[in-house]
């Protein structure tokens, strides 16, 4: 076995062609049998496999840099870089899904949203530039998918105006993001990987050349490096070159000794050179190959010899959207559907199937496809653009001056809220509740049960005069939440009996939280704390009858699956003081800090987000109202 005798990547160094080639089946069985066990990106990484072990020969990782856009293709990179126990992958205390500083030194940048590694490689040259590094180099790897991300382009704008300043860009071209890869410049790179004259041009001359004495090699070179006359008479890749980038490929992704000479080349070039490698996602394992959805992009556990699950979940958030939306596109000609290069995880590929004329792909362009639905909207259709909660972030300025500001009916869908766990930082969607509650006019719903996400999604699209937004938790939908009652717009989930003529504390539940919440009542009912649990269904605006209500308990609670800073909690506090209602409120939500990767169930935990934590501090607030915090311990909560 060579895999095990790779501790870091110049032990690559000394092997010869034919045992980097059995290295590279030998990665190929390792990911298949690891990401099986624990899942995660299996068909991006088998795709790459020849090129990062180029990369790591051509380059002097880490004193030359080699970055991935996105990190979730980075897996044959951390093997090659000496980390090679993937048995806890994307658990607690195991390795990351991404790329991780705290893990190694070979990682640079722990990146997991699309699009920004060519700014990241712009700043590293300049910094090397400035500093006078002439001995470091750069190498950004990007798929062909995050090329469609308008970043990509702000930086390769930057990059070619340095027409002097070294920068190799390796695209990685397996014409897909999650699916196919969609627009103009993949119609373009699809021009590119069909029209295969210049290779087969060298091709044909290249066994004759090597077998020239003295010149022959140099000479194949040469040609292979050929100025932008003869590559454009034979393949048009101009575009590239126009922009002030000189350009090399196509070049086989899968043949390490083409890689290798490409890459060699372009490091030795002064100025920025853009290395087109086309690579096939999920290549060497058949059951990725043959799945036209994604090609096992991300997969759960599955069984390493037929790619089926190993289990099969139950009815998700996500199928629930997919199925109720076919529905809106039956009732409503005007219901039209937006994803960002996710069709399938956020749940449009029955939409997209059912009515294939209302459904938009923007690619990684979550900032265009905002404004594009603000377009939609004001041309009287009523758009859904769905995404995941964490890739909001990328188009707020969007959301607030051209969707908000202009009054909009804009849907949007935010699958992934809150705490998603395994996929780490970047992916836990965290954010949108808070930086959404700075956006005049939006209103903002947390369904806590199918039948919620259903209503409320029906409530959201009808209106037309401001930007709705309906956000949901990954994985299984939990059971039914039944109300008992309803106060303003507001769902009471549970009510102190009738004897009980001030309840101790008002429970605001946040969506997929409402169980939880209802556990929480239980737990302080045993204490003698009674309490009454309202879910608002629309969080923002803060419901009118929120305060009068609050002002008849004497502790409001609310609980959420988003930031503390900034979210429900802090707004149903500005609401209480706005009414004049002067009572104690405590707001249980996640810290503010970045949350490393583990189960859902285990960073709930580890942050205090659960039935018993709450409760306990619950508990203890009651009891210094009562004037036993002091003089007797509260009781404990089990």
């Amino acid at each position: 076995m060579l895999l095990p005798r790779i501790k870091g990547p110049r032990d690559l160094d000394r092997l010869s062609q034919e045992e980097l080639d059995r290295l590279a089946a030998e990665i190929r069985s390792f990911l298949v049998d690891a990401v099986s066990k624990t899942g995660g990106h299996l068909g991006p990484n088998l795709g790459v496999v020849e090129l990062t072990i180029a990369l790591h020969r051509v380059f002097e990782s880490p004193k030359d840099k080699v970055l991935f856009d996105t990190g979730h293709q980075a897996y044959v990179h951390k093997l090659l870089t000496g980390r090679q126990d993937f048995g806890g992958l994307r658990t607690k205390g195991g390795l990351s899904g991404y790329p991780s500083r705290a893990e190694s030194e070979h990682d640079v940048i722990e990146n997991s949203h699309a699009s920004t590694v060519l700014g990241w490689a712009d700043g590293i040259a300049k910094a090397n530039e400035v500093l006078g590094r002439d001995d470091h180099h750069v190498a950004a790897v990007i798929g062909d998918g995050a090329l469609t991300g308008g970043m990509a382009w702000e930086a390769l704008n930057n990059i070619a105006a340095a027409k002097d300043r070294p920068l190799v860009i390796v695209v990685n071209d397996n014409e897909r993001s999650y699916g196919p890869t969609i627009g103009g410049l993949a119609n373009h790179l699809a021009t590119l990987r069909t029209t295969d004259g210049y290779e087969r041009f060298l091709a044909r001359g290249k066994d004759l050349l090597e077998r020239t004495p003295v010149v022959g090699k140099p000479l194949y070179e040469t040609l292979h490096g050929a100025k932008k006359g003869l590559k454009d008479f034979i393949a048009p890749q101009g575009m590239f070159e126009d922009l002030g980038l000189k350009y090399i490929g196509p070049i086989d992704g899968h043949d390490i000794e083409a890689l290798e000479s490409a890459l060699t080349r372009a490091k030795r070039f002064s100025g920025p050179v853009i290395v087109h490698c086309l690579t096939q996602k999920g290549r060497g394992y058949e059951p990725a190959v043959q799945d036209e959805a994604d090609r096992f992009h991300a997969v759960g556990v599955i069984h390493p010899d037929t790619g089926l699950p190993v289990t099969t979940d139950a009815a998700s958030w996500t199928s629930v959207f997919a199925d109720e939306m076919v529905k809106l596109g039956k009732e409503r000609k005007d219901i039209v559907a937006i994803t960002a290069a996710m069709l399938q995880p956020v749940g449009l590929k029955k939409f997209a199937d059912a009515y294939p004329d209302r459904i938009f792909d923007v690619g990684i362009a979550e900032q265009h496809g905002a404004t594009s639905a603000a377009g939609l909207a004001t041309g009287g259709a009523h758009p859904v653009f769905a995404v995941y909660a964490t890739f909001l972030n990328r188009a707020f300025d969007q959301v607030l001056m051209d969707v908000a500001l202009h009054k909009c009916g804009v849907t949007f869908v935010l699958d992934r809220a809150g705490v998603t766990g395994t996929d780490g930082a970047s992916h836990n969607g965290m954010w949108d509740m808070s930086i959404l509650q700075v956006v005049p006019g939006l209103r903002l719903a947390a369904p806590r049960d199918a039948e919620q996400l259903r209503a409320q999604l029906n409530e959201a699209v009808l209106v037309k005069d401001a930007p709705t937004v309906v956000r949901f938790s990954k994985g299984v939908v939990g059971p039914a939440v039944p109300a008992v009652g309803r106060i303003g717009g507001m769902d009471v989930l549970r009510a102190p009996g009738a004897e009980v003529t001030r309840p101790d504390v008002l429970l605001v539940s946040v969506g997929a939280l409402a169980p939880m919440c209802l556990e929480i009542a239980d737990l302080l009912d045993k204490q003698g704390i009674s309490t009454t649990v309202v879910d608002p269904r629309w969080v923002k605006p803060v419901d009118e009858a929120l305060a009068p209500l609050a002002d008849r308990h004497r502790v409001v609670v609310t609980v959420e699956d988003n930031s503390r800073a900034g979210g429900v909690g802090s707004a149903v506090a500005q609401a209480l003081r706005d009414a004049g209602v002067d009572v104690p409120l405590r707001d249980f939500g996640i810290p503010q800090r970045f949350l490393d990767h583990a189960t859902r169930k285990e960073v709930m935990a580890e942050i205090g987000l659960t039935a018993p934590d709450i409760a306990r501090q619950v508990t203890g607030l009651v009891a210094k109202l009562d004037g036993r915090y002091d003089s007797e311990p509260a009781a404990a909560v089990d």
